[in-house]
This record gives structure tokens, sequence and C-alpha cells, in this order.
């Protein structure tokens, strides 16, 4: 007779136990100071989307990027105050922020640009509010970043065709939005720079105790990049809680060009192949050029180098995963 009332007690204690937990984890997210760095003219991102967001990750501050290198400042004025620092913008806005972030802020990269590989390369999904909902829950990765020629990167580097191939898609401008253009475009741009040298690319540089090579890509994780939907493995090897890989192909032909791009789309072959240097988890490397040539940082464009010194950070920033 006695046992129901008991139970009833019981049960109303327990519920009013968790409605006190629940209203002290309810005061301590609100105690959390959040920024949110948008970069309003990233391929993904309008004003009802940053909203959005913005609700899904519960942040107070907004700021809005302005020019070339604003997202760095932006992160480094919030690492003072900030608890946690997210990014709605492209590569780019990401790289920035890379290079502006402290070592114990923990950073959430919410997919905002055409290929956003960061995010993705993270395990993200690409929708933006779903991405960020996932972030809002705070679980952290430490992972390493690369440097070359003292600029930080996220997912990779490259000297030779591939910078050159970002060069010639930002020479396209962007629309009146301020959009970048899309992969059709980057596709077809890829394709008229092939047909250009004729498929061939004869060796133009030297990697310090390696040897030489038609042009070299630095990979931070796998993918190193994506086409819409399709993950380009470029170094399948790569992580990014180890050291950075390099893919180097001595010389390119037409004949070994469906080859490579066989080793791009399955992930695995170039680790083996003679006509391609491999180097996995290293934490330096230098590299000569004969001539000057196009760098690229996170799909960004640095300009000409004849040299450059590229090293590993390892474990250097916190992310949100």
């Amino acid at each position: 007779m006695n046992t129901e009332p008991a139970r009833s007690r019981s049960g109303a204690i327990v519920l009013r136990r968790s409605a006190v937990s629940c209203a002290v984890n309810a005061r301590i997210l609100a105690l959390v100071r959040r920024v949110l760095i948008v970069n309003p003219f990233a391929s993904a991102v309008d004003e009802e989307r940053t909203h959005a967001v913005a609700a899904a990750l519960r942040c107070a501050e907004i700021a809005r990027t302005e020019h070339r290198g604003h997202a760095t400042e932006l992160a480094r004025e919030a690492c003072v105050h900030a608890d946690e620092l997210y990014v709605f913008s492209g590569d780019g806005g990401y790289n920035e922020v890379l290079n502006g972030v402290d070592a114990e802020t923990p950073i959430g990269f919410v997919p905002g640009g055409g290929t956003s590989v960061l995010p993705r390369a993270l395990g993200l999904p690409r929708d933006p509010v779903r991405a960020a909902r996932r972030l809002a829950q705070g679980r952290t990765r430490r992972i390493s970043v690369g440097r070359v020629n003292g600029r930080r990167f996220g997912f990779g580097a490259g000297i030779g065709l591939d910078a050159e191939l970002v060069r010639r898609v930002d020479a396209l401008g962007r629309s009146g939005s301020g959009k970048r253009a899309g992969d059709v475009r980057f596709a077809l741009v890829a394709l008229r720079l092939l047909g250009e040298h004729r498929g061939r690319f004869a060796p133009a540089l030297e990697l310090e105790g390696l040897g030489r090579a038609a042009f070299a890509l630095v990979a931070n994780c796998d993918p190193y990049s994506y086409a819409g939907p399709l993950a380009l493995h470029v170094a399948p090897e790569a992580r990014f809680e180890r050291g950075l890989d390099v893919v180097a192909p001595v010389e390119v032909g037409p004949a070994s060009l469906p080859r490579l791009a066989t080793y791009l789309v399955l992930g695995r072959g170039q680790a083996r192949a003679r006509d391609v240097l491999y180097r996995h988890d290293l934490d330096s490397l230098e590299v000569r050029c004969d001539r000057p040539l196009p760098l690229q940082v996170d799909g960004e464009d640095l300009g000409d180098v004849t040299a450059a010194s590229i090293s590993c950070e390892r474990g250097a920033v916190t992310v949100l995963v």
C-alpha cells in the first residue's frame, strides 16, 4: 500500500532535479561567448542563412568581413574575449581565420563556399544549418596545420599547376553579388589549361632531398579537394593529426594523364608510382623553382615564388567537429 506513493514521491524528486539540471545547463550555455565571422560574399552565404546559422549556434555576436584579410583581424580580436569562434564562409575565409586564431580558442567551420573543403574534410554536412547544429554540440578535435613562407593553410597548398588553375579561375572575376566561379567553370578552365600545355608538364622545381618534379601538391588531410560531390584524393595517407604529405609528379605527358586522374578519384596508386614523388608525415620541406611559379594555399593565390619553405605545426589548432 505504501509503495505507490513512495514511487510517486521519488519520481517527483527526480523530475525536480532534472528541471534544476536543465536550468543550470541553460545558464552555462548562455554564459559561453560565441562569435560568428561571416563572409557575405561567399557563394552560399546570404542574410537568411546567416541568421539561421547564428540561431543554431546560439551566437549573439556576428562580425562581417569587409575586405581581404579582414577575417584574420576579426579572429585575432575575437580570441581575446570569445570562448568559441565560428566562421561562415568559403575556403578563403577559413584560411584567413586560421592565420588569426590562437591555439586554445575552439573554431568551427560552417560551409558557406562553393567547395568548402575544410568543413567537409572534417566530416561536416554541406548544408550550413545542419553543420551549425552539429558544431553546436561542442565536440572538439586538435589538428595540425601547414605553413608555407609564413602563411598557414588548413587542407592544402600547391606550387605550379593547381596554383595556376586557381589564378585563372580568379581572373574570371566574380558575379554581381560577389560570388566566385562555380565547379563547371572551374572544370572548363582546367581543360583549357591542359590543352594549352598539350597535356605535358616538364620538371620545373626541386624538392630538397627528394628530387625534381613538374609541380608539387602539399596535403594536410584527405580529401585534398572536391569536384562537386566527388572527393579528390591527392594524398590518400594524409591526416589532420599527422604531418604533411607531398605529392609531386616527376613529369606529366598525355599518356600519363588518365592514370594520374584515376589516382585522384580512387585514392590509391600514387604512393607507389615510379613517376610520382610521395612522402608522408613530413615536418618540413624546402622547394626551389627553376623560374617563378604560382603558389596557392587553401585555394588562395599568393603570387609567384622562386622558393617555398613549408612546415607543419602539429596540434596547432582546436576545431569543433
